[in-house]
C-alpha cells in the first residue's frame, strides 16, 4: 500500500484507568514495576463460584468523578470510559468548543457493555416483577452508551459508534478511527476501549467455558502468559482512552505528539467460534497486513506487546504467528504480555496495551511478562520475563485477538518529542 501521500495520523493524549492505577502515570508505573494488579473479588460474594478472584480497579468512586447523579444513571463500564477519555483529553490539551466539535469524534469499543446493569435487572425482574425496573436500564447497559456518553461529557458532534468484535474491540476502535481521520471525516478521534465485566454472571460464564484461570491460592501470580504452567485468564475492568488526531491538525495547535499510529491490519480467521485458526494464521495476516500499511519491514519493529492472555491455546498459536511474520528476527524480538499485571480487559485490552506500548516507546522501557517460572518450549520467543527493560524503541507493534476470530495488528511509531 503507498502510504507516502496520506494524512499521518498521531496520537497526543492518553489516559487510562485499569488494575494497576487509575490514572495514566499510576498504572504505567505499576507495569514497569511488574506489579500485578490481580486480587480476591471485591464487589460481589463469590460463593459457588469455581474463581474467585479478578483484576479489579480498586479505590475507584464514580461519584468523584460524575456526581452522584450521573454514577447511578451510567454503568461501570462508561464510568470507566469517561473518566479515561477526560484524562487523555487533559493529556493532549485539545479544546473542543462550539467551532471544533463537529470535527471530533468519539469510539469507545466493548466486548460486552453494561454487564452489571443487566445482570442487576434481571434480578430485580426475577424477584420484585417487571414495573420495579428502571427507566434507565436499557440505556445503561447498551455496549454503544460509553461511546454515546463520553461525546456528551466532552462535547464531541463528529462520527461516534462503538465497535464490538470481543478482545480485538478497542483495537478496532483505534484503527478505525484512525481510517476515519485519513479520510478526512474528522480532524481528531476519541478512540479507545472500556469494560467491566466482573459479575457473578460474568464469572460463571467465563468459568463454564473453561477460559478463566483457577489459581484462588495466589492470584497476584495466576496470569502467567507464555509460562508452561498457565491455566486461563483472569478477568479483568477498565478503560484506556487515546486522543488522535492528524498531524496537521496536531500542528496548528502546537500539540505535543507522543507517538504516530503508523500501521492497521485487521482480518478474520473465519474458523472456529472460540479457538484460533491453526498455526495463527489469521493473525499473521493482520500482522503483515499492519507491516504493509506501515511501509515497514519486519525488521524495524523493536518490541510486540502480544495478545498473551494465558491460556494454552492462544500462546502457542500467537508464538508460531509471529515466527512466520517475523522470521529469524523473532528469536531476538522482545515479545511480552502485560496481561500479566492487568488480567485480561476484554473489549478494552487493545486499547490499554495499545497505550502502554506508546508509553514504553516515551520510556525507552519494555514492560515485562511477570510470573515467568516455567519455560513452555512451544513459546520460545524473549518475553522479557519478570523484569522490565531498557530499550530505545522506535516501532512497537500490539496484537488483539478476539472471540469470532477478530484479529487486529496495530504499529506504533515514536513521536517526535519524548
Amino acid at each position: 500500500m503507498e502510504t507516502t501521500a496520506r494524512t499521518k495520523v498521531v496520537i497526543t493524549g492518553i489516559g487510562i484507568v485499569c488494575p494497576t492505577g487509575t490514572t495514566r502515570d499510576a498504572a504505567w508505573e505499576a507495569v514497569k514495576a511488574g506489579t500485578s494488579g490481580i486480587g480476591p473479588i471485591e464487589r460481589f460474594d463469590t460463593a459457588g463460584l469455581e474463581t474467585t478472584f479478578a483484576a479489579n480497579v480498586s479505590g475507584f468512586d464514580p461519584a468523584a468523578h460524575l456526581g452522584a447523579k450521573e454514577a447511578r444513571r451510567s454503568d461501570r463500564f462508561t464510568q470507566f470510559a469517561i473518566v479515561a477519555a477526560r484524562e487523555a483529553i487533559d493529556h493532549s490539551g485539545l479544546s473542543i468548543d462550539n467551532a471544533s466539535a463537529d470535527r471530533v469524534g468519539v469510539l469507545i469499543g466493548t466486548a460486552i457493555g453494561g454487564l452489571e446493569t443487566l445482570e442487576r435487572a434481571a434480578k430485580t425482574l426475577a424477584e420484585e416483577g417487571p414495573s420495579r425496573l428502571g427507566p434507565f436500564f436499557v440505556p445503561m447497559f447498551l455496549p454503544n452508551m460509553a461511546s454515546g456518553m463520553v461525546a456528551i461529557a466532552v462535547g464531541a458532534r463528529g462520527p461516534n459508534f462503538a465497535p464490538t468484535s470481543a478482545c480485538a474491540s478497542s483495537a478496532h476502535a483505534i484503527g478505525e478511527a484512525v481510517a476515519m481521520i485519513r479520510r478526512g471525516a474528522a480532524d481528531a478521534m476519541i478512540a479507545g476501549g472500556a469494560e467491566a465485566p466482573i459479575t457473578r454472571l460474568g464469572v460463571a460464564g467465563f468459568n463454564a467455558m473453561g477460559a478463566l484461570s483457577t489459581r484462588n491460592d495466589d492470584p497476584p501470580a495466576a496470569s502467567r502468559p507464555f509460562d508452561a504452567a498457565r491455566d486461563g485468564f483472569v478477568l479483568a475492568e477498565g478503560a484506556a482512552v487515546l486522543v488522535l488526531e492528524s498531524a496537521a491538525h496536531a500542528a496548528r495547535r502546537g500539540a505535543r505528539v507522543l507517538g504516530e499510529v503508523a500501521g492497521y491490519g485487521t482480518t478474520d480467521d473465519a474458523n472456529h467460534m472460540v479457538q484460533p485458526a491453526p498455526e495463527g494464521a489469521g493473525g499473521a495476516r493482520a500482522m503483515r497486513a499492519a507491516l504493509a500499511d506501515a511501509g515497514l519491514e519486519p525488521e524495524a519493529v523493536d518490541y510486540v506487546n502480544a495478545h498473551g492472555t494465558s491460556t494454552q491455546l492462544n500462546e502457542k498459536l500467537e508464538t508460531r504467528a509471529l515466527k512466520a511474520v517475523f522470521g529469524k528476527h523473532a528469536r531476538r524480538l522482545p515479545v511480552s504480555s502485560t496481561k500479566s499485571m492487568t488480567g485480561h480487559l476484554c473489549g478494552a485490552a487493545g486499547s490499554l496495551e495499545a497505550a502502554f506500548s506508546v508509553l514504553a516507546m516515551i520510556d525507552g522501557c519494555i514492560p515485562p511478562t511477570i510470573n515467568y517460572r516455567t519455560p513452555d518450549p512451544e513459546c520460545d520467543l524473549d518475553c522479557v520475563p519478570n523484569v522490565a527493560r531498557a530499550a530505545s524503541l522506535a516501532h512497537v507493534m500490539s496484537n488483539s485477538m478476539g472471540f469470532g476470530g477478530h484479529n487486529v495488528s496495530l504499529i506504533f511509531a515514536r513521536g517526535e518529542a519524548e
